[in-house]
């Protein structure tokens, strides 16, 4: 070997040279993935073929790092892209590798910029370094540092073990029931299970049996064939096939009827399903993930679902805990939420301190989704590049909301009493009435407001005696 003053050695090149940096990081089980400054992969070492597969590296070269790690982090709005634009390194992020023809990956990465200096041993094309590892090396919940996975987002415990739950369903087909409060992301979970398992490259098909009348599920579900019923002019395929060699995504199932509830069982057993009107069995190819915020035990116990659906669906049982209990998650949520939901206005927005802290506060019983509606209404209200408590909603702020005068609409006028035969003590005091009433009302142009008001009286109590004294115009 060359003495250092000699280093690099003559003819070595500027691959050669990242070749050899490679190869150390290889001898740490790591993989090296260095950027140009367009976010260009520009290089790859083999030590991401020993995480991913063989040709791993090679089958990045020339794309962007978003299209490998995911825009959440490396589009124009991820963090990570912003962080090292400007000019500073992250560590021990969590994230998903996904490589075209090759399974998922849960992988750490740590991120910096390229210090060039007077140096010209470093490729004058690398802007950016990433350094990744398989992530069960780590203890992410000892980090401060969110995991983004497959489009969910992460800090606590909790969540961190259904993204290792998961990668271990990777290659398996079970049959997966997801359970949470509404909000919590279940679709997005449902999404990411699909993505890692074997048939990601299928359609992932999503139903809401809550939004669909109950006289139409089944033909949504099964299709029907012309003349099953009123309307059925044509054949129609259902969700099932639809959702052939990929995983149909059955939200709100505690919804579905109970007669439906006995051909979904058939579903699950036989893999034999018919259309509406047609009695010729098709096979269905759909992996089935279903998912409901409602407790099925007590439905079983009330007769509004199938025990032994129950047990057919739950194969893999998979609860999403509701965000007042994973609080940690608050903070990476937001900021994750708040350049998505900036993009879609082409803003450019932060939270302030304050702001944050009014987020961690709040118990958000609408979960993930009232966080990003609060975010929208925020950005929509304020037109500044900071966010402040103010600008939250009042319920999310704590805020004492402003005092508000109602107008009250004017009361209907009571129905007269029945007229009665004045005394001459009566008549003397309606007379004497009449003319107090009518005189107010000339000095005051007739504007009974003012009127009533110098009478000492409503403008209601005024319109009525009015009408009893023929005063109306």
């Amino acid at each position: 070997m060359p003495p250092l003053e000699e280093w690099p050695p003559a003819g070595l090149g500027a691959d050669d040279i990242l070749d050899g940096v490679s190869t150390l990081f290889e001898s740490l089980g790591q993989a090296l993935v260095c950027l140009d400054h367009s976010f260009q992969v520009v290089h790859a070492s083999k030590g991401l073929d020993r995480i991913v597969g063989t040709g791993a590296a090679k089958s990045i070269l020339g794309l962007p790092i978003d299209a490998v790690l995911g825009s959440e982090l490396f589009g124009p709005e991820g963090s990570l892209r912003r962080a090292l634009s400007a000019g500073d390194r992250r560590e021990g992020w969590g994230a998903t590798l996904q490589i075209e023809g090759f399974q998922p990956h849960l992988v750490s990465i740590s991120a910096a910029p390229v210090l060039h200096g007077d140096s010209d041993i470093c490729d004058p094309r690398v802007a950016y370094v990433v350094v990744a590892r398989p992530s069960q090396e780590d203890h992410p919940s000892s980090s401060a540092a969110p995991t983004v996975f497959s489009g969910l987002v992460a800090r606590s415990a909790s969540m961190l073990r259904i993204f290792g739950l998961i990668e271990h369903l990777a290659e398996s087909d079970a049959t997966v029931l997801i359970t949470g409060e509404s909000g919590t992301g279940k679709e997005l979970v449902a999404r990411a299970i699909h993505v890692h398992s074997p048939r990601s490259k299928g359609p992932f098909v999503a139903v809401n049996a809550g939004a669909i009348p109950q006289d139409l599920m089944e033909s949504e579900l099964f299709g029907h064939v012309r003349g099953a019923f009123t309307g059925a002019v044509r054949d129609r395929v259902g969700r099932f096939e639809l959702a052939s060699g990929g995983t149909i995504f059955l939200d709100e199932v505690g919804d579905i009827p109970v007669h439906l509830q006995v051909k979904l069982l058939r579903v699950l057993q036989e893999r034999t399903f018919e259309r509406v009107g047609e009695s010729d069995s098709r096979t269905s190819d759909a992996r089935i993930i279903a998912a409901t915020n409602k407790d099925l035990r007590q439905a079983i116990l009330d007769d509004s679902f199938r025990e032994d659906l129950y047990y057919r669906l739950r194969v893999v049982p998979l609860e999403v805990p509701p965000l007042r209990q994973r609080r940690e998650d608050i903070e990476p949520l937001a900021r994750h939420l708040l350049a998505r939901v900036g993009a879609r206005h082409d803003r450019s927005v932060r939270l302030s301190p304050d702001a944050m802290r009014a987020l961690l506060r709040y118990s958000w019983p609408g979960n993930v989704r009232e966080l990003e509606n609060s975010l929208e209404y925020a950005l929509a209200v304020s037109k500044s590049q900071t966010l402040h408590p103010q600008d939250l909603p009042l319920e999310v702020s704590g805020a004492e909301p402003l005092p508000v005068t109602i107008t009250r609409p004017l009361a209907p006028p009571p129905e007269p009493e029945p007229p009665r035969a004045p005394s001459p003590t009566a008549s003397s005091e309606a007379d004497t009435e009449h003319e107090r009433i009518r005189s107010a009302l000339e000095a005051h142009q007739w504007r009974r407001t003012e009127a009533a008001a110098a009478l000492g009286m409503s403008r209601t109590t005024l319109w009525r005696k009015m009408r009893e004294h023929g005063l109306l115009k």
